[in-house]
């Protein structure tokens, strides 16, 4: 599953009950550089029958810290692991690879996989700019995969916008 082409470890990510606390404790005991926010849900879309999350961005090391705030009961796969009560909550939820290249690539990475064996819990597309699904991985490895692609584009704008640590060199 990890020892794919064009395939590398880029992402680990929590969960919290508190988006803005959690960004708050990393930044200060963790030395995050800052964070981007953003919803998976797109303005004026409608939310309904979909879950709905907020999501915090870094990139500390060469590797994205993701903060994932599951609103209300709409995405179970996200609010399960945190603990009931108001004190703030911040779980360790999953691991994500990165799939680069052309979307042929992420069209061979999800073929070689064994979905039978590990089964696809999530997925979702935005057009032809980004592809994700996260296997179940929990009875192996106690959490889930996120397997990602997003067009080179994309990716260019995402490494200008979410804050890191060192900061990224601009392009000559």
């Amino acid at each position: 599953m990890f020892a794919r082409p064009n395939s590398h470890h880029s992402q680990i990510a929590y969960v919290t009950n508190d988006l803005a606390a959690a960004m708050a404790r990393l930044t200060a005991e963790y030395g995050t550089p800052g964070f981007f926010e953003m919803s998976n849900i797109q303005p004026g879309e409608d939310p309904a029958g979909k879950p709905v999350l907020k999501i915090a961005l870094a990139l500390v090391g060469g590797v994205e810290v993701e903060l994932i705030e599951p609103v209300g009961d709409t995405a179970p796969l996200f609010s399960d692991v945190l603990p009931g009560g108001d004190d703030l909550a911040i779980r360790f939820h999953h691991i994500a690879s990165r799939i680069d290249g052309p979307i042929a690539n992420w069209d061979a990475h999800v073929a070689s996989l064994d979905l039978a064996a590990h089964p696809v819990m999530f997925e979702g597309a935005i057009g032809d700019m980004l592809r994700y699904i996260y296997t179940d991985e929990r009875a192996t490895l106690g959490h889930y995969v996120e397997h990602v692609w997003m067009s080179p584009d994309l990716l260019a704008q995402m490494r200008g916008i979410v804050p890191a640590y060192p900061p990224l060199e601009s392009p000559s």
